[in-house]
């Protein structure tokens, strides 16, 4: 078997859709520096090649205007035990563009695997970008995640980002987003993440509501058990008349695991508003009792409350 029917694979097993050999879905597949598959439609342009060792620089334009009907579908990961993998990311939605991605990073048999990725994303006047991120890391705990993403939304313009790691171990992530917001422009972002063992989670997410009448929500959801521990830092700044944002922060904890939630807000116009709610506990015990009385046992009804949660 080669590499691309292997990374597939992975892929596959992580709960990713079989849509490679489809001719009208778009997709790019990278395992370390190797670009194994890549295919494109009309309105689509993705340049992928190696510029150094383990590192991969990535291009992707959205066409002026053109609305691009399937999900575009990304596979990056490493397959060995050991490795590394860097991608430099460049995203370009140009006036009045739509795409939704999905990309799924698949580390199956991490033991001491780094993932890097710096990205910088553009959405111009009346664009709009769907980026949903889904990891697999395995159950070795042996992956460190290191995610960076300047995003500039210009008027009009939209962006979701979507975060999600629910099965397995998280290893060690460290996540900065910052995102800059013209006139009437949105963004949310949002993270869920299950963390157990001695798996160390950290987030930063800041959205700048520069322009009139911009939105931001920056949304987590994070599970820990056993030593885990998460930091979780969302700010949300707004500067103009009629500027709204909420920051939402939600933590649940068991065993012997620590959580921070730091959340700022920073209102710097009379006619702007921004809110904020953060909350930090074990999982609610009326929940779990009502579970409990439906036949699950405490560690069941626990799981099922979690993840109802992270899937929120």
């Amino acid at each position: 078997m080669n590499d691309y029917d292997m990374m597939v694979d992975a892929y596959k097993e992580a709960g990713g859709e079989d849509v490679f050999a489809e001719s009208d879905v778009a997709h790019l597949v990278l395992e370390r520096d190797k670009v194994l598959g890549a295919h494109k439609v009309e309105g689509l342009e993705v340049d992928a090649k190696k510029i150094a060792e383990d590192t991969v620089k990535v291009k992707v334009t959205i066409k002026e205007g053109y609305q691009i009907e399937n999900t575009v579908h990304m596979c990056f990961g490493v397959l060995p035990k050991e490795g590394r993998q860097k991608i430099d990311m460049e995203v370009e939605v140009q006036k009045d563009a739509h795409v939704e991605v999905k990309a799924d990073c698949v580390f199956p048999n991490a033991v001491k695997v780094q993932h890097i990725m710096d990205a910088v994303i553009n959405v111009e006047q009346g664009g709009s970008y769907i980026y949903k991120e889904h990891h697999f890391h395995g159950e070795n705990g042996g992956v460190e995640v290191i995610a960076k993403s300047e995003i500039y939304v210009k008027s009009h313009g939209s962006l979701v980002t979507k975060f999600d790691l629910l099965k397995g171990r998280a290893g060690k992530m460290d996540f900065d987003y910052e995102a800059h917001l013209d006139e009437h422009a949105k963004v949310d972002m949002l993270a869920r993440i299950s963390a157990q063992d001695d798996d160390v989670i950290k987030i930063r997410e800041s959205a700048h509501l520069n322009g009139q009448y911009s939105r931001g929500v920056l949304d987590s959801k994070i599970a820990l058990k056993d030593k885990a521990e998460a930091e979780i830092y969302n700010e949300l700044t707004a500067d103009a008349p009629g500027a709204m944002g909420h920051v939402d922060c939600t933590e649940i904890i068991k065993d012997n695991a620590v959580a921070r939630a730091i959340p700022i807000v920073d209102v710097r116009h009379p006619e702007a508003k921004v809110t904020h709610e953060a909350a930090i506990g074990s999982v609610d015990s009326t929940q779990l009792q009502t579970l409990m009385a439906r036949g699950l046992d405490e560690e069941e009804a626990a799981e099922v409350i979690i993840q109802g949660l992270l899937n929120d």
